[in-house]
């Protein structure tokens, strides 16, 4: 059995302010992660309805965003110019 012999001092601490300091990090946007309106210059395009202005094809991009043993996402933009709609698979 093991005994505590030390002994030890009660100290109390008062507050006078209570500080509230929150930073929130910027959060990337979609174009910083998939490099930006370059990244859809010379993409390829395929027969996908766009789920907001049901444009019957849509630009497509493939990128491995988990492991090497998940499939890869598939990143789709709206071909119709007024909408440009982005969404993934």
């Amino acid at each position: 059995m093991w005994t505590n012999s030390a002994r030890t001092k009660m100290h109390e601490i008062r507050l006078h302010a209570i500080v509230n300091n929150r930073k929130y990090p910027k959060l990337k946007e979609v174009d910083d992660v998939l490099g930006g309106a370059a990244a859809w210059e010379n993409v390829d395009s395929t027969a996908e309805t766009c789920p907001k202005c049901e444009h019957r094809r849509a630009f497509f991009m493939q990128i491995q965003t988990r492991s090497a043993d998940e499939p890869m996402t598939t990143f789709y933009k709206c071909c119709n110019a007024q909408c440009g709609h982005r969404w993934r698979d």
